[in-house]
């Protein structure tokens, strides 16, 4: 049976925000309420306005086709590591033993912001490279640069959304343990099984990311009523969701939202999430109200343990 999706003519129940005032740094009071509504109805949004160039974008882009287009040996020898550097092979595994295992058709590459080797901070280190990537580095690093004031607006407007004080939530990314990720989804004709598409249903597990997508589609999110709706590309616009740490630290009120990709067209897809993550020595709970009962959890032991169960192949120990 043909995993079915809603078609995208539904997609106005994903709002689309001008999130310029917030890059500028004064956001205009409706921006942080269309915010507000958007994560609690729905943990996605599309934002446009952002600020991030087309050409720094469209550099990464054709970057990652010619990366992936490498033969898969010269690829293999750049694995990703138990810090989350390196190339993610096509195929992998995740959640090996537990009731949501599958196969991803999908490969990736993902870096970091560089720090020394640390055994008390297990996710800092280097990124790896592959060879001959002089082009690949610097779009990276392009990327990086452009996408971190952005970042930085969505923080503070999550933080007016909460009613929260300025720096409650900014304050956790002080180093933050954020990772960039290539993707490439080749075709798959008439997937007929969760277990086995693009990418299998999956939350986040850091605070929000921050997607580009190309033209061919693919990505669909899980409505509240369970259904699965597409959420189409939009020129000039990123997609925004939450990660598993808002409902955390607003007490269940932000949602993180499963979703999932199948590529039903004929070409390869390329996407490229930025997975804005706090530091790893950062105190996870509830910034809306004090509660005693709740004693948090440290961010760094809870990614890993994700990263572990997602990715095997990384051998995070």
């Amino acid at each position: 049976m043909t995993l079915e999706v809603r078609p995208s003519l539904t997609f106005s129940e994903i709002p689309v925000i001008d999130i310029s005032s917030a890059v500028a740094g004064d956001p205009d009071p409706v921006v942080v309420a269309s915010v507000r509504d958007a994560c609690i109805d729905v943990g996605f949004f599309y934002v446009r306005d952002h600020g991030v160039s087309s050409d720094v974008v469209e550099q990464l882009h054709g970057e990652a086709v010619r990366y992936f287009a490498r033969p898969m040996q010269q690829k293999q020898r750049c694995l990703v590591n138990e810090r989350m550097r390196g190339y993610l092979p096509l195929f992998f595994r995740s959640f090996e033993g537990e009731h949501d295992a599958g196969t991803s058709h999908q490969e990736g590459f993902w870096v970091g912001y560089d720090h020394p080797l640390n055994s008390a901070r297990p996710l800092d280190g280097p990124n790896q490279w592959p060879e001959n990537a002089e082009a690949l580095r610097h779009a990276l690093g392009d990327y990086l640069a452009a996408t971190q004031p952005l970042a930085l607006a969505l923080i503070s407007a999550f933080e007016q959304a909460l009613g929260v004080a300025p720096g409650s939530l900014a304050g956790l990314f002080d180093r933050p343990t954020t990772r960039l990720k290539l993707n490439h989804y080749p075709p798959q004709e008439n997937p007929t099984s969760e277990d086995d598409i693009g990418v299998i249903p999956h939350t986040d597990a850091g605070a929000f990311t921050i997607l580009w997508q190309d033209h061919t589609g693919g990505l669909e999110i899980q409505n509240k009523e369970g259904a699965w709706v597409g959420a189409p590309p939009i020129d000039n616009s990123f997609v925004v969701n939450l990660g598993n740490l808002m409902p955390t630290w607003t007490n269940g009120l932000f949602s993180s939202t499963s979703h999932r990709v199948i590529n039903r067209g004929n070409v390869d897809r390329y996407s490229i999430p930025l997975f804005v993550n706090p530091d790893q020595d950062a105190h996870i709970r509830c910034l809306t109200e004090q509660s005693n009962n709740e004693p948090g959890f440290l961010y760094g032991d809870y990614q890993r343990n994700h990263w572990r169960r997602a990715f095997p192949i990384a051998s995070i120990p």
